[in-house]
C-alpha cells in the first residue's frame, strides 16, 4: 500500500520537524493528527510519527483506528534505531507494521505538570548515582541540556523502507 500523507503528533516541536522532512523528502502532504481527520478520508494509507513517552508513541491508537498506518515512526531522545522492540510492545503496533524510532530532541520549557516532575526527578536521580553506565552518562547530559538532534540523516531508514515498497 502506498501512503498518501504523513500524519504526525507532536509534543515539543521534533516530531513535527521531521514529519515536515519526510512529507518533503517523499512528496507527501502532512497534517497534525486533529487536522488530519477533516482532510483525508477515513481509511486512508498514512506513514504516522508521534513522540515517544515512557516508550508509548503518542497518538498512535487513534491513528490507526482512523487509518491504514503503512508505518510508523517514535520520536524519542534515544538514538535513531533503537528501543523497537520495548516500543513495539508497549504501544502494541503490529509485526507488519514497519515501525522505526527517530532521535528527537529534549526542551525542557515546554514540559508541564507530572512530565516536568518526572523529569527533574530522573536527572537528580542519574546525578546522585555514584556509578553510572555510559548509557546513563549519556542521557544525563541529554536531559542537562536542550537540544535538537532532528536531523535528515536520521530518516535513511525509512526512506530505504520506502524506496523498496515503490519498487
Amino acid at each position: 500500500m502506498k501512503p498518501t500523507a504523513i500524519v504526525y503528533t507532536s509534543n515539543t516541536g521534533h516530531t513535527r520537524q521531521y514529519a515536515l522532512l519526510l512529507g518533503e523528502k517523499l512528496d507527501l502532504p502532512v497534517y497534525s493528527l486533529d487536522d488530519a481527520d477533516a482532510q483525508l478520508s477515513g481509511g486512508s494509507s498514512v506513514i504516522y510519527l508521534g513522540w515517544i513517552h515512557a516508550s508509548h508513541v503518542k497518538g498512535y491508537s487513534k491513528a490507526a483506528k482512523h487509518f491504514d498506518l503503512c508505518a510508523a515512526c517514535g520520536v524519542g531522545l534515544c538514538d535513531t534505531g533503537t528501543l523497537i522492540s520495548e516500543v513495539r510492545k508497549v504501544t502494541a503496533i503490529p509485526a507488519d507494521i514497519p515501525l522505526f524510532t527517530l532521535q528527537g530532541g529534549f526542551d525542557r520549557s515546554k514540559l508541564k505538570g507530572m512530565d516536568k516532575l518526572m523529569i527533574s526527578m530522573l536527572i537528580k536521580g542519574l546525578a546522585s548515582q555514584k556509578q553510572r553506565s555510559a548509557q546513563d552518562d549519556r542521557m544525563l547530559e541529554l536531559l542537562r541540556r536542550d537540544e535538537n538532534y532532528v536531523s535528515p540523516e536520521n530518516l535513511a531508514g525509512i526512506l530505504q523502507w520506502y524506496r523498496e515498497q515503490q519498487s
